[in-house]
């Protein structure tokens, strides 16, 4: 019997790396994984809208480090970086709202996605973008998976959709892959994403997984 297993938590440590990197102690754990947890959620629906990639943090004995990825850093950073003083007050503000402990230095650094298409939580959020708008839901995957399949060292991707598509009262899945997704290979480098397009008749869920080829040791080295 197999059994179904997040992409992204099946190869961490051999591929991937943790989202939050720090140590606490015993007592103040609870505390942390709860900030973590509250102000991610809050940026990610904050920011909904302008192609965020990730959001790590990092945080030691004084110091608290959140790193923004996005395909578009000028939609976040603004003139002259004023959106992201606005950002980092709020997300200050957040913290002393839920009453979580503040570090002494707080630093929020935005960074860009060199290659957009091969990153599925941002093609993900394109795919919900297009739904959204009310376009017909098999020309957008179908458009979005060829501009993925043309992106640097992509080899396979993968779309589902399921829910009420195209307004229909009962509610049906639709799924469009091209190359190949090996879910079963650990050195395979697969990215996976999940997102809802909020519509009239309800929310639709989608899912996405994008393979970019096999990491072996050597390749690890060198990079």
């Amino acid at each position: 019997m197999s059994k179904i297993v997040h992409p992204y938590a099946h190869r961490l440590i051999m591929l991937r790396d943790w989202k939050s990197h720090w140590f606490a102690d015993p007592k103040k754990y609870c505390d942390h994984l709860k900030g973590d947890v509250l102000i991610r959620e809050y940026l990610e629906k904050k920011l909904r809208g302008m192609y965020i990639s990730s959001i790590e943090i990092e945080r030691n004995q004084k110091t608290t480090r959140f790193v923004i990825r996005t395909s578009r850093p000028g939609l976040i950073i603004g003139r002259n970086g004023e959106g992201v003083t606005k950002l980092k007050n709020d997300i200050l503000k957040k913290i002393e709202k839920l009453k979580l402990t503040k570090s002494e230095d707080f630093k929020l650094e935005i960074v860009e996605v060199s290659n957009p298409e091969a990153d599925a939580t941002i093609v993900a959020y394109m795919v919900a973008e297009g739904l959204e708008k009310r376009l017909p839901y098999r020309r957008v995957i179908k458009q979005i998976v060829e501009k993925v399949m043309m992106a640097h060292g992509v080899q396979g991707v993968r779309i589902v959709l399921s829910g009420r598509l195209g307004g229909a009262e009962i509610a049906r899945t639709e799924e469009l892959k091209r190359g190949s997704i090996p879910l079963q290979t650990f050195r395979a480098d697969i990215d996976f994403r999940r997102e809802k397009a909020h519509l009239p008749y309800g929310d639709v869920g989608i899912k996405v997984w994008i393979y970019r080829g096999k990491i072996f040791r050597k390749n690890n080295e060198t990079k």
